[in-house]
């Protein structure tokens, strides 16, 4: 989490110079004002490199982030007081890290501070999203309805990525598996069987010409084709970790055919749910405006509902930048509108939500399906390769000897 050095004039106007840690400035600037500092400046100390690669070896997985929230809401609705839950969620918390954390917050709320100061001190765990929702918990008095909103967002996130990323699994592994093994194959086994070939002097066909080019290629220059595609993965993801290089990348995301819709439709999920959460929370629209942009996972849709959260600052509709907009679905854009119009946004995300919820559940199986004919057809192109190049000049051999 960030530093701040600061300098200030406490209650009885004198000078102070100090340090804070805190997940952003104005978390910073607001807990130095809770304890009756006037600041005269802020700025943030940065971090090396070896600090922040502690704190990529720190993280915190998913679903112990989902069990925590669950088991605090639970906490908080039964009335047992703050820091004895936090206490009890510590021996039940299986990560280490996690478990760590949990104790330094149940300390910090036990010396006075707010559950939401004491989280931000753990920003590379909490996000922004997080930490405010709980923030407006503690302000409105619905700390408990609030986490249990918070628990119920994090497990359809959980849900939505696990089931994801399980369709995927099994396409990857056995692509991943023919080109490990066509790889060694081509380095390995085919030129010792097409050195047979070449011996006899007899005429082959296109296929296996094709097939020991590519074969004496790998051989000679396998080392070249690996500083080649070491080269250009270095260079993708640097151009990647541009803010503009960001932007094309998941604009080209967008774009894909099937996948593309795919995509939208999970960003339109997390945008939606993400929103609802903030706003039946107690967080003012344009202030979960800004959260969610950073929570959609998008470089497209950030900008673009940074774009809405100032058109709602200036007081125009929601819908006024998505309107405008070629990479949001219409009825998106209107349901939002109309939401605004008849005071019922919350209803409206929320079956905004439910909706593109099953599309992407629907989406996913049928890729699903779609998938295992197609690999099982690469596997047989594979074969037929093999037995056309290697296999058939062999048999025509044996037959003429």
């Amino acid at each position: 989490m960030p530093l701040f050095r600061y300098k200030a004039k406490d209650e009885n106007n004198e000078t102070i110079e100090g340090m804070v840690q805190a997940a952003s400035s104005d978390v910073a600037a607001e807990m130095l004002t809770d304890k009756g500092l006037t600041i005269f400046s802020l700025l943030e100390e940065r971090t090396n490199f070896f600090e922040r690669s502690l704190k990529l070896l720190n993280r915190v997985k998913i679903k112990d982030l989902v069990v925590f929230s669950r088991q605090l809401s639970v906490i908080v609705s039964a009335t047992i007081p703050l820091v004895q839950g936090l206490r009890i969620l510590v021996n039940q918390t299986e990560s280490p890290v996690l478990k760590t954390v949990i104790s330094e917050v149940a300390d910090d709320v036990e010396g006075g501070a707010k559950l939401s100061a004491a989280l931000a001190r753990h920003h590379e765990i909490f996000s922004d999203f997080f930490i405010n929702l709980i923030r407006s918990g503690e302000t409105s008095g619905k700390l408990d309805e609030v986490l249990i909103y918070l628990a119920d967002q994090q497990e359809k996130d959980y849900d939505l990525n696990s089931k994801i990323k399980g369709a995927m699994i099994y396409p990857i592994f056995i692509v991943g598996g023919l080109l490990a093994v066509g790889t060694l194959m081509m380095i390995f086994v085919i030129p010792q069987l097409t050195s047979i070939l070449m011996e006899t002097g007899a005429q082959l066909p296109t296929s296996t010409k094709i097939l020991i080019g590519t074969s004496n290629f790998l051989t000679a220059y396998w080392w070249l084709i690996l500083i080649i595609l070491a080269v250009v993965i270095a260079a993708v993801k640097t151009l990647v970790n541009t803010k503009k290089g960001k932007y094309y990348s998941d604009l080209f995301k967008l774009r894909l055919p099937i996948i593309g819709g795919l995509f939208q439709k999970i960003i339109l999920v997390r945008f939606s749910r993400s929103l609802y959460t903030l706003t039946t929370g107690g967080v003012s629209l344009t202030k979960s405006l800004e959260i969610v942009a950073d929570v959609v996972g998008n470089s497209v849709y950030k900008e673009l509902i940074k774009e809405t959260a100032a058109e709602v600052e200036d007081g125009n509709s929601i819908a006024t930048a998505f309107l405008r907009s070629k990479d949001v679905p219409p009825m998106v854009s209107q349901m939002l509108n109309l939401g605004e119009k008849t005071g019922r946004i919350d209803d409206i995300l929320d079956k905004i939500s439910n909706f593109y919820s099953r599309e992407v559940d629907n989406m996913v199986t049928n890729l699903v399906a779609i998938l295992e004919p197609l690999v099982m057809l690469l596997m047989g192109v594979a074969v037929a390769v093999l037995v056309s190049a290697i296999i058939l000049p062999m048999y025509s051999l044996a037959s003429s000897l």
